[in-house]
């Protein structure tokens, strides 16, 4: 049926609504390639797709109260697959930003419940990580926040500030270096 939601798969989303677990496997399986092939793109590694295509699959089915059985699964389906794909990119920019090469991309940039001494730890490393930010020149700090927090590009950053590509570029490998000599990441 075009345009609109088919009866079978409306009636396959009341009963994954009510919990049953094969109606939502019959509801989603036609939808796995796609999504994993999106996932894959975003990301660029087989493994790292299937991980996210699998926690997105685990968030569908824990708010699987959200799904309408008026509208299409399979945009609910993408915008979670999305969204467990950019915070594994999210990750890596952290981790790519912060020199850990090593930070599991399985890890939660923010859990749902930390424990308390992690919280304290957590909140102490960004306390230091904004200070030593601020701490830096002003023409670093800038470059630094456009393009590796603001994501935008070297040149599009070097037209806004009016200097060359060369230039941003420079600016943001000192500021990096600078921030790991202060925060002890060398």
């Amino acid at each position: 049926m075009q345009g609109g939601v088919d009866t079978v798969d409306s009636d396959l989303v009341e009963r994954a609504r009510a919990g049953n677990r094969a109606a939502f496997g019959k509801l989603v399986e036609p939808h796995l390639p796609r999504l994993l092939g999106l996932a894959r793109r975003m990301l660029g590694s087989g493994d790292e797709a299937e991980d996210a295509l699998q926690n997105a699959l685990a968030s569908a089915w824990i708010a699987r109260a959200k799904l309408d059985p008026r509208r299409p699964v399979v945009a609910y389906l993408t915008t979670i697959t999305l969204n467990k794909c950019r915070d594994r990119l999210r990750r890596r920019k952290v981790s790519s930003f912060l020199g850990l090469v090593s930070l599991d991309p399985d890890m939660p940039i923010a859990a749902h419940q930390p424990d308390f001494e992690n919280e304290i730890a957590d909140r102490q490393a960004l306390a230091n990580l904004t200070r030593a930010i601020g701490g830096l020149p002003v023409r670093l700090r800038e470059a630094l926040i456009l393009v590796a927090i603001e994501g935008r590009s070297q040149g599009e950053v070097a037209r806004l500030l009016g200097v060359t590509e060369k230039a941003i570029e420079t600016r943001v490998y000192r500021a990096r270096q600078r921030l790991r000599q202060k925060l002890d990441l060398v």
